[in-house]
């Protein structure tokens, strides 16, 4: 699994992605895991392959008075390692829903 360790905190991480929850402030919303945890585990992910981002158009951000959000979506690998995670732990399956409309853009 490219290089990265599957802890809970990576299986909830993934998980929260393959819901919907498609940037950090949504899945620290929907995981209660705080940014100095959450940021760095994305980052660690999106090193090992297991997620792409993409910033948003600065333009639709501006249009919501908003800075841009830097959406995240599971690569192959990933969905690969969500599938390991859920085996892992399976009570990450039920530790929260889809998100919302807003959350699943990206």
């Amino acid at each position: 699994m490219a290089g990265i360790r599957m802890t809970y905190l990576t299986g909830v991480v993934l998980h929260a992605i393959a819901c919907g929850h498609r940037y950090g402030f949504d899945i620290m919303d929907a995981t209660g895991i705080p940014d100095g945890t959450v940021y760095p585990a994305l980052r660690r992910l999106t090193t090992a392959g297991l997620l792409e981002s993409k910033w948003e158009d600065k333009a639709e951000a501006t249009a919501s008075q908003r800075p841009p959000r830097k959406y995240y979506r599971l690569t192959t690998e990933g969905r690969d390692a969500h599938e390991t995670a859920l085996s892992r732990f399976p009570g990450i399956a039920h530790t929260f829903g889809p998100a919302s409309a807003d959350g699943a853009a990206g």
